[in-house]
């Protein structure tokens, strides 16, 4: 098995696995290297820590989660793997420059004017272009 197959090997494993407790231990175990080794490969070939990778991976799947209205914010933090709901939402805030609570009532405010005023959210180029032309 070649290197780069090794390192995406534990990629997928942190984009499978994402909600669960992950460590450098298991990573590296995953794609049979030392630690160190492996850390510096991921990142050359990532351009990220496998931390800051799972960080993102996290972050993604509670955006997801948080457009919609079935789930709490607490809930969100559990399902994606976060410890406490304080490291959740200064996280959260870090990438998305937002709390996690203030991106889901955009995110739902976003929803309903799609719902009541379709037209807003079309980019104008494409109403533009298909516009009749009376």
């Amino acid at each position: 098995m070649d290197l780069y197959t090794r390192i995406v090997r534990a990629k997928l494993f942190i984009d499978d696995n994402y909600a669960s407790p992950i460590d450098l231990d298991r990573l590296s175990d995953e794609a049979c290297f030392s630690k160190y080794h492996f850390l510096r490969l991921f990142k050359r070939a990532y351009n990220k820590t496998p931390y800051q990778y799972l960080s993102e991976r996290r972050i993604d799947k509670a955006k997801e989660k948080l457009r919609s209205e079935q789930t709490t914010v607490s809930e969100v933090c559990e399902e994606v793997g976060f410890e406490s709901a304080t490291s959740f939402s200064s996280k959260f805030k870090e990438y998305t420059g937002e709390t996690p609570a203030l991106f889901r009532l955009r995110a739902m405010q976003s929803q309903q004017l799609a719902k009541e005023q379709p037209a807003k959210v079309i980019p104008s180029c494409f109403t533009t272009m298909f516009s009749s032309k009376d």
